[in-house]
């Protein structure tokens, strides 16, 4: 993963708690707060100490460009579709030298193709001319790309550039409110919460282990408690087995 050289991290880990000290402290308290925030942080890092997205990619393009394929589709179906586009075009020009339809026979696989597809080469178009085809490491500038919202551009500017940025997808909604580690009536109050309540150390990669744990264990439809290393200090009050 590519990683801004110049981030700044804490020098002094926070250790998890030993099984005995965590059943103490939760049974002291119903509440999240700090320390069971920590705990909770704590031991999805040990299960998985460097994470990172599930989408395929091997540039900071590749990345933004997989990211807004993504949207309302699975990863796994964005990987199947770039992996051929990619072998073929993998920068602004070579993509945008495809042209529409070009573009849309690699993609159209991808639900909203062929919306994704215009909004892919208007971008491509917006970086070849203004930013000497390369990815800006700029929010604003981000944003300003067709096709980019506050999420996209956050996942870009963490995962590429390795700012401590948060995006929050319906499987962190789901699993920040699940828990009560950052409640939220919406992404963004629930963005605006975890950017609040996470410590340093852990806010770069903590959109990565609750997409997964919310992609793999704390599902929708019926969590697997019985499975969940964190079930003892999550709130949720309709747990299964």
């Amino acid at each position: 993963m590519l990683q801004n050289q110049n981030l700044k991290m804490c020098s002094a880990p926070v250790l998890p708690l030993k099984p005995k000290q965590a059943a103490n402290f939760n049974k002291k308290t119903s509440q999240m707060n700090k320390t069971k925030r920590i705990e909770i942080l704590s031991r999805l890092r040990n299960e998985n100490p460097h994470p990172t997205t599930e989408l395929n990619y091997s540039s900071p393009f590749e990345l933004l460009i997989a990211v807004i394929l993504s949207a309302q589709a699975t990863d796994v179906g964005v990987n199947k579709a770039t992996s051929k586009l990619y072998a073929v075009a993998n920068t602004p020009q070579a993509i945008y030298d495809l042209g529409l339809d070009g573009l849309k026979s690699y993609i159209k696989t991808i639900g909203l193709f062929n919306a994704k597809a215009e909004n892919v080469m208007k971008t491509c178009y917006i970086l070849i001319n203004e930013h000497n085809s390369q990815v800006p490491e700029s929010r604003e500038a981000l944003e300003a790309l067709p096709g980019v919202g506050r999420k996209t551009a956050n996942v870009v500017l963490n995962t590429a550039f390795g700012w401590p940025t948060i995006a929050v997808d319906t499987h962190i909604f789901r699993v920040s409110n699940r828990t009560k580690l950052a409640p939220g009536k919406n992404v963004d109050q629930v963005e605006q919460k975890l950017l609040k309540v996470v410590p340093k150390e852990f806010k770069v990669d903590v959109h990565h282990w609750l997409i997964l744990h919310g992609r793999y264990t704390c599902i929708a439809r019926k969590p697997r408690c019985g499975s969940c290393i964190i079930e003892d200090l999550c709130e949720f009050k309709d747990k299964t087995e």
